[in-house]
């Protein structure tokens, strides 16, 4: 691993990093469950991030040098309970890069964020129709607001009836 383009200490770990973008943003995902007081430094070239999160509140920490330069003032993130979120503004909208990290051609703990990803040839209006629809999906899923149980409409799937089955019987008591 090239330590330029994500410097860690021996005692840290390497989160997975998810990206896609569009032409004019860069969406990028750490994956962290639970992370606590992340450190997060946003410039023009880079991304340094922070943070203990986990099963065992191991220390995670990663360095990004992007292909291209970001405006940071324009680019927003969202600790959540999975995972860290951004949407990072490119300094300047147009083609498509060629890769996320300048000098780095693989990495094992980048991937691409088939979810978010969108072909530069494709069209805005449909990929935001598809994106805003998977969006309140994944806001309905249990993450704080929503409709929490996913149950769809009056008849829809996952709808709970007031009817009994007929394999429904009358169970003992658990003792």
């Amino acid at each position: 691993m090239n330590n330029k383009m994500a410097d860690t200490t021996s005692e840290a770990k390497v989160p997975t990093v998810m990206w896609a973008q569009r032409n004019d943003v860069v969406f990028l995902t750490i994956c962290l469950e639970d992370c606590e007081s992340p450190t997060i430094n946003l410039t023009e070239q880079k991304l340094t991030f922070s943070g203990k999160g986990g099963t065992n509140k191991d220390l995670f920490e990663i360095s990004l040098e992007f292909e291209k330069e970001v405006n940071p003032q324009e680019s927003k993130y969202a600790v959540k309970p999975r995972n860290v979120s951004f949407v990072i503004k490119k300094k300047e909208s147009g083609p498509y890069w060629p890769r996320l990290l300048k000098g780095i051609k693989k990495a094992f703990w980048l991937k691409t964020d088939f979810n978010k990803w969108k072909d530069e040839d494709e069209s805005d209006d449909d990929m935001d129709k598809n994106m805003d629809l998977a969006e309140m999906m994944q806001n309905m899923g249990g993450m704080g607001g929503g409709m929490g149980g996913m149950g769809g409409g009056p008849g829809g799937p996952g709808l709970i009836d007031d009817e009994e089955d007929s394999d429904d019987e009358d169970l003992p008591d658990l003792e």
